[in-house]
């Protein structure tokens, strides 16, 4: 009987295998009946075709995933030292979702020099990538957690927006010093009080209070009522469960809005106006750098600056030249989004760290 690691380890690992076979061999399935098409029915192109994908995946296969993925089991030396970026990661994009889109943009090449317009390769292939993408990088971020059961090794990441009090200490202040040297050491132990540029005023001496938590708990002013950092409550009975946190299902939900800018994007390169025009190779060349994202750690903090340099300055430019060129083919939502963002980033990472906007409280 297999362990319940065995079986996470066969489950991710063939997962995350299909994900790169199967949106290869759709697309250049249908790659392949576009050729057939173009050349008058011939059927040996077809065959050829079918035939190169079943070679290229099991060369890739063999040749890179294999030992790879073997590499990063047995924690090769050079493979564990590697924190910041993920090689799984990486290896797909190269060897899966550069193909494929390079496919989607040879298969409107075809099309555009012959003249015809038989498919634009709008629901099936583009869906199927792009979820295949998703799911690698679901395994890889889940990976930790097990399987079943309750999430252990995700949930103090998610739980943890800042700072945890785990200890707390009386802390005397030099003004209490001053008042302990003086005689009056018992109204100063009850209560400290709070100097300039000190926080102990904030924190309530808890030995001589038993109805309060010995985590402690911060003055009604100390945090906005509706913050993370709030204190966070637990409640049980009948609903209880509606309250759990766990890790794994909001991996789930951010991986899917991680993604959901640049599918947006793919499926605007669908659009018939634009897959048989030559704005179909910005796009798809977009939406690839914006997939290099995976590449990063979730936790890294390049991942916010290489989110506006690789998806959503690229993104905005693009598609603001789509509406001009033609109407709106993508949504509004989607431009205000990305400059939004954009403006975001640069205000925060730049203007807010000029010396004119430090303030320093004298009190």
């Amino acid at each position: 009987m297999p362990s319940g690691k065995t079986v996470k380890l066969i489950l991710y690992e063939v997962l995350q295998f299909a994900a790169l076979i199967v949106p290869i061999f759709v697309v250049m399935e249908r790659f392949a009946g576009l050729v057939c098409d173009v050349r008058g029915r011939d059927v040996t192109t077809y065959w050829l075709v079918v035939a190169a994908s079943i070679a290229y995946v099991t060369s890739v296969a063999l040749l890179v995933w294999v030992p790879l993925k073997y590499l990063i089991l047995k924690r090769r030396r050079f493979i564990s030292e590697i924190t910041q970026w993920r090689p799984t990661a990486l290896a797909y994009l190269i060897l899966c979702t550069l193909p494929c889109f390079a496919i989607l943009i040879a298969s409107s090449k075809v099309q555009v020099d012959r003249g015809l317009r038989l498919d634009h390769f709008a629901e099936l292939p583009v869906s199927l990538v792009l979820v295949s993408l998703i799911c690698v990088d679901i395994i890889e971020r889940i990976r930790p957690c097990r399987l079943i059961g309750q999430s252990d090794s995700l949930d103090s990441d998610f739980d943890a927006p800042g700072p945890v009090l785990t200890q707390l200490e009386q802390v005397t202040t030099v003004t209490g010093q001053l008042h302990a040297d003086e005689g009056q050491s018992g109204s100063t132990r009850g209560r400290p009080e709070a100097s300039n540029g000190g926080t102990s005023g904030r924190w309530q001496d808890l030995a001589g209070s038993p109805g309060r938590s010995t985590l402690g708990s911060r003055v009604p002013n100390a945090a906005y009522l509706y913050s993370s950092s709030s204190r966070r409550r637990s409640y049980s009975g009948p609903l209880g469960f509606l309250w759990r946190r766990d890790g794994r299902s909001q991996v789930f939900v951010e991986s899917f809005l991680f993604w959901l800018d640049t599918a947006e994007m793919v499926r605007v390169a669908g659009e018939p106006s634009i897959f048989y025009s030559a704005w179909v190779f910005p796009v798809y060349i977009l939406a690839f750098t914006s997939t290099l994202r995976m590449v990063i750690t979730p936790n890294n903090p390049l991942l916010s600056s290489a989110g506006v340099a690789l998806q959503d300055l690229p993104f905005f430019i693009v598609r603001v030249s789509l509406i001009v060129v033609f109407g709106y083919a993508t949504p509004v939502l989607y431009p205000l989004k990305n400059v939004l963002v954009s403006l975001t980033f640069i205000y925060f990472t730049f203007v807010a760290k000029l010396r004119i906007f430090r303030r320093q409280s004298m009190f």
